[in-house]
């Protein structure tokens, strides 16, 4: 079984549940989100869908070759429409604003649904303290392109406005 098909096993969709998703550039040691406006660009993909309703975001973090995003799950698209449409339009927009054409992602991502018991906000944290061990910066709020609903600079339990 190819490795691509390994990761749909056991792959669901259920509405109002809270999924953690990690896709990757199509060639990663490219460092595509080094660029400030492409970085935005997926940014503003991740709002729009938060924004129509497919999902409630609750944290995402923009790497330099990779992101990974939490989020429940809404009752209008399945988790692979949700992905398909992310990918998709982001990289439509990358590829105008880099005036290239191409694939920008890898075809396949990696999912957990998460249990009921577990604590989201932890999760949440350590989506946004990736620039920490990967070493990009040393505090988090150094870093420009993540957001979560709970998380301030001290890992406290503050509400943030989303996408600020």
């Amino acid at each position: 079984m190819p490795p691509y098909d390994k990761l749909r096993v056991g792959r669901h969709s259920q509405p109002w549940h809270a999924y953690f998703v990690t896709t990757v550039l199509a060639r990663r040691e490219e460092r595509l989100f080094e660029d400030y406006e492409c970085a935005r660009l997926v940014i503003g993909q991740l709002r729009a869908l938060h924004d129509a309703g497919s999902v409630r975001s609750l944290a995402f973090i923009v790497m330099p070759d990779h992101v990974h995003w939490l989020f429940e799950l809404g009752d209008r698209k399945t988790l692979g429409d949700v992905l398909k449409q992310f990918k998709a339009t982001s990289a439509r927009d990358i590829n105008r604003h880099l005036g290239t054409a191409g694939t920008i992602w890898q075809k396949n991502y990696f999912d957990r649904a998460s249990r009921n018991d577990e604590d989201l906000r932890s999760m949440a944290r350590y989506i946004v303290a990736n620039p920490l061990r990967a070493g990009l910066v040393a505090h988090v709020g150094e870093y420009p392109h993540w957001d979560a609903i709970w998380l301030g600079e001290d890992g406290g339990a503050v509400e943030l406005a989303p996408w600020g």
